[in-house]
């Protein structure tokens, strides 16, 4: 179980994590920052219009699960957003304890709201009357870094992770942590983006200047490095370029950054020109399909890997396992 978390308490925050320093052994995807990061999704309105996106990856990820024999007792989300995937996996999985967990408390606070919402009056008039133990509710949630999670080893048997490991400046540490607090034979399963996503972008933006303006997202095969070293089994990645179209290059730009703009450390700080900034908006324009619309690429990367049994113990012995010979 959650051993964590009380279940007095439906949203939980923990002391937010300092910034990361590079250091030679880090794999970082970028230079994130990840206040940046938070303030993006501080504003739960202003990424409405970019959700539909989130949610049919979440469909093709819920296609993938269902192919995988599984009957998890806890399961954590990791970056759920407002909660929307929270509904999906408990049904799929009604007998599990759900966590959401993500790096933006106003998010969570929106999930908190309509998690409430979804409660029926029945459940609320029990809910004065049973025991805490025993009142009706909705998934546990909770605020904090991915690569630092409030839970015990082996808590959970499913990690469930749909498009928010990009923004994280060190996949390998949350690779890492999701793989301490899985059980033996627990599933991760993910979603991110890769390297084309926003390469419309970044092209009409190098005539800007040589800085970043998108986050150089990281390519499908490092990712499965990652997952080996950090102790995965096996893991199964692939990946398919998504393009969604636009009239107006107001819309395209207003919605990658309601995706969360460009929350590199590194970042250009200061305004362009409006003579820079027509020759980005001319070059995008030059970018329209014969259809007359404005498209804009991601690459969505899919993974998913089990937590094999342990080789070694916590002290570095060899575990060697023996089968008795059936007679």
């Amino acid at each position: 179980m959650f051993k964590s978390f009380p279940l007095s308490h439906r949203l939980l925050r923990f002391p937010v994590a300092p910034p990361i320093s590079p250091t030679p052994s880090n794999q970082f995807s970028a230079p994130i920052d990840l206040v940046t990061v938070r303030h993006a999704f501080a504003n739960p309105a202003s990424v409405q219009d970019s959700q539909f996106l989130r949610r049919e990856v979440a469909q093709r990820m819920h296609e993938r699960l269902a192919l995988v024999k599984l009957t998890p007792q806890d399961v954590l989300d990791a970056g759920c957003g407002e909660g929307a995937d929270l509904p999906v996996l408990q049904t799929t999985y009604p007998q599990a304890r759900l966590l959401g967990f993500d790096a933006a408390p106003a998010m969570l606070a929106l999930a908190q709201i309509r998690q409430l919402g979804a409660m029926t009056s029945v459940n609320r008039l029990l809910g004065k009357f049973l025991p805490q133990s025993m009142r009706p509710g909705g998934p546990l949630l909770a605020a904090g870094d991915f690569a630092r999670l409030p839970l015990a080893a082996n808590a959970v048997d499913l990690v469930w992770s749909n498009l928010a490991l990009h923004w994280h400046p060190q996949p390998d540490q949350v690779f890492a942590e999701w793989h301490r607090v899985l059980r033996t034979d627990g599933l991760l399963m993910f979603s991110c983006f890769g390297p084309d996503t926003f390469k419309e972008l970044r092209d009409a933006f190098a005539v800007l200047d040589a800085a970043p303006h998108t986050l150089p997202f990281v390519d499908m095969h490092d990712f499965g490095d990652m997952l080996v070293n950090a102790g995965f089994a096996t893991p199964v990645m692939d990946m398919e370029t998504i393009t969604v179209t636009y009239d107006t290059a107001d819309k395209l730009l207003a919605d990658a950054r309601a995706w969360g703009g460009n929350p590199l450390a590194t970042r250009r700080r200061g305004l362009c020109s409006r003579q820079a900034w027509r020759r980005v908006m001319d070059t995008l324009e030059g970018m329209r399909r014969p259809d007359g619309k404005l498209g804009l690429s991601f690459e969505i990367i899919y993974g998913h890997a089990f937590r094999p049994q342990a080789r070694t113990t916590a002290t570095g012995e060899a575990i060697i396992r023996f089968e008795p010979r059936r007679k």
